[in-house]
């Protein structure tokens, strides 16, 4: 698989990166990817072999342990968190969720434990979308506000065996929703709920309206078409420092991308988390007070991993539907965010039923993530060094 280099540009230096989507200038020197301890169940244990000379260019790797065995629970393929074992096999949903600032505050935003955010048309000054992946849905009060979908969602939300819920979409969809993976969906079922606004932006999923719906008629609960993990997560934790590359990444601005939005997440050390914002200092007469919170609890999106995928899309009409070319063969570039630190990656999807895959750079060796929640953003590839991270 032939790698595109990555352009380093000058800003590195000062700690300040603007991303390039990649040149055919050589490629940086090679990786050294740590080994770190990885849950992966299903793996055949690896044969004894006599051990290597120590890197002079990575840190020598502590003694294995073995992974810890909790009775009732299970490592969750979204998270590698600790999660009850009833929940195992139960499939996750892919809310479509508004993102114009009317529809904030959002509600039940912060129980997701993976969140896409990307462009949802060209017009309306390019206002992003969320795509939110939940595991343990059952008991949702309120989740949403619930809008349309695209294309590209229609393409993902399989790779997760997700429900898709959302309200109707473009006739774009149409072609899609024909494939033979095209994902379960619901349609427009959900709850409304009367918050002062107009009618679109009123919409909500609720555990009840799921449980009347998902496991009840031909949209199984559990896993039917499981097409495989995306992630590798380290259960002792994952530090980036002694990767090649590797620059401190304390603060994310999408702006230059994302102008609508106006996207920034900010490196909490003493959490260990990236803290999501919108919209700084606006405010609406619908509640937004220039900061994103949740207001079904108050809280605000953290994240452990950070992934920013650089990548084109087709507009697919004058009314600004487009759709992302997620489906490739060519190795497209990234960064992968965690623990302050930040790394240049590569990513592909090889086919429509093959899983998005994130590897470290100038190698073919998956990239090995904190145990916790991921933000996903795709940032189109024409904007890509219009967006910082220092």
């Amino acid at each position: 698989m032939k790698k595109k280099a990555f352009r380093l540009i000058p800003a590195l230096i000062a700690a300040v990166m603007l991303i390039g989507c990649g040149s055919e200038e050589e490629a940086a020197p090679p990786t050294v990817v740590p080994e770190p301890i990885v849950i992966d169940d299903s793996a055949e244990p690896d044969p004894v072999q006599e051990p290597e000379a120590e890197s002079s260019t990575a840190a020598a790797e502590p003694e294995e342990e073995p992974e810890e065995v909790r009775e009732g629970y299970y490592r969750s393929e979204l998270t590698g968190e600790w999660t009850v074992e009833e929940l195992k096999d139960q499939r996750p949903i892919a809310v479509m969720v508004d993102n114009e600032i009317t529809a904030l505050p959002h509600y039940g935003t912060s129980q997701a434990d993976i969140i896409f955010e990307m462009m949802n048309s060209t017009q309306n000054d390019r206002v992003t979308r969320f795509m939110c992946l939940v595991k343990d849905w059952e008991n949702l009060e309120r989740f949403g506000s619930v809008r349309s979908t695209r294309p590209t969602n229609i393409i993902l939300a399989p790779e997760y065996n997700a429900v898709l819920c959302h309200d109707g979409g473009p006739y774009h969809n149409d072609a899609y929703w024909a494939r033979d993976w095209a994902p379960d969906h619901l349609n427009g079922i959900f709850k409304r709920i009367d918050n002062g606004k107009p009618r679109e932006f009123t919409e909500y999923v609720t555990g009840e309206k799921l449980t009347a719906n998902i496991g009840t008629g031909s949209i199984s609960r559990t896993y039917d078409d499981y097409w495989g993990d995306h992630f590798r997560f380290s259960s002792k934790g994952v530090v980036l420092d002694d990767i090649a590359d590797v620059f401190d990444a304390t603060k994310v601005d999408l702006t230059g991308a994302f102008k609508h939005n106006r996207t920034q997440l900010t490196y909490d050390a003493e959490e260990g988390v990236y803290i999501y914002n919108e919209y700084p200092g606006s405010t609406s007469k619908y509640g937004y007070t220039g900061t994103y919170t949740d207001a079904l609890n108050g809280e605000q999106l953290k994240f452990e991993n950070v992934i920013l995928q650089c990548c084109d899309f087709n507009q697919l009409d004058d009314h600004g539907y487009l759709i992302y070319n997620v489906m490739t063969d060519a190795v497209k570039n990234g960064y992968f965010l965690t623990k302050g630190k930040a790394i240049p990656i590569t990513w592909n999807k090889p086919g429509e039923t093959a899983l998005t895959k994130f590897y470290y750079w100038d190698t073919d060796q998956q990239i090995v993530m904190n145990v916790g929640k991921t933000y996903i953003a795709i940032v189109p590839a024409e904007y890509w060094l219009d967006i910082t991270v220092e």
